[in-house]
């Protein structure tokens, strides 16, 4: 595989009455991916602002919208510099946690693992502890929940898609999350770009675990290898990384997003957004 990925993210929305929007759909800034060059269009020319979240690292922009229609294309070249996880590497003891891993192994919105502690230890207690033991989570999560759309909703939390045995790659992610830190393994979703064959593209969760005093990334739904994954966010389940968050009455009417771990450039879409509009290049 290419070391650099070449991405694009087309979205649109009708806006129904004037309405906030925060988009997380940005590539972040991390030691192992590197962005080479990105730029963000904004239609109409309306002021955008921008922050980082000091917590996570994650890049997010402010925008108002008035009713009518809001366009945004994010293209992105990333040289991809993360390499294969170390399936030796062992959990941490508690003590040994930093102070800011602590938090990841509490119960969140959409992983309880309070509720399903029960369900880790019965099934996974007793397998070996560290990398393997993550892995054997993700197994688990791979042979016994279906991967299949339209199942779940915003709301749908990791004990829902174990009762209901199905659910998306933010339902797997939640999943295993939920299990590690029932384990006392500090786990986060993380949230990104990348290549699948099946289904079409889509923004992609996948999640890490703190082993051998590290983050290292897993994907439950094996849809493609998480050397690839371009991060745009990270958090303690999905309402940390939601990749837009509205105030007011809106509808998408259009997403199309590309990744090309070749170095290709994104073809155009079959319904491109004008290209006459404000631009906003990020250094």
């Amino acid at each position: 595989m290419n070391n650099i990925t070449r991405l694009r993210c087309d979205l649109e929305y009708a806006i129904h009455a004037d309405t906030h929007f925060c988009f997380n759909i940005q590539a972040s800034r991390r030691d192992d991916q590197r962005i080479l060059d990105e730029s963000l269009v904004v239609t109409p020319g309306i002021q955008v602002r921008q922050f980082e979240d000091p917590n996570n690292g994650n890049r997010f922009f402010r925008c108002d919208g008035i009713p009518g229609t809001l366009k945004l294309r994010y293209d992105a070249q990333i040289e991809m510099l993360r390499s294969s996880p170390d399936s030796s590497l062992q959990e941490s003891s508690i003590t040994e946690m930093p102070n800011e891993v602590l938090h990841y192994l509490l119960p969140s919105r959409y992983c309880q693992s309070d509720v399903m502690s029960r369900a880790a230890q019965h099934l996974f207690s007793g397998a070996p502890r560290g990398y393997a033991r993550v892995q054997h989570i993700c197994e688990w999560i791979r042979d016994n929940i279906a991967y299949q759309l339209g199942v779940s909703t915003p709301t749908t939390s990791a004990q829902d898609v174990y009762l209901q045995r199905a659910g998306v790659c933010r339902d797997f992610a939640h999943l295993a999350i939920t299990f590690c830190r029932a384990l006392n393994i500090p786990a986060r979703l993380v949230v990104g770009y990348v290549h699948f064959n099946d289904p079409p593209q889509d923004f992609h969760a996948t999640f890490e675990a703190w082993l051998g005093g590290r983050w290292v990334m897993f994907d439950p739904t094996h849809l493609a290898p998480v050397e690839a994954v371009v991060r745009v966010g990270n958090g303690r389940d999905a309402k940390d990384t939601a990749f837009a968050t509205m105030f007011g009455s809106v509808t998408m009417t259009y997403m199309h997003i590309q990744v090309n771990h070749d170095g290709q450039p994104p073809s155009e879409n079959p319904d491109p957004i004008e290209a006459t509009v404000q631009r906003l290049v990020m250094a």
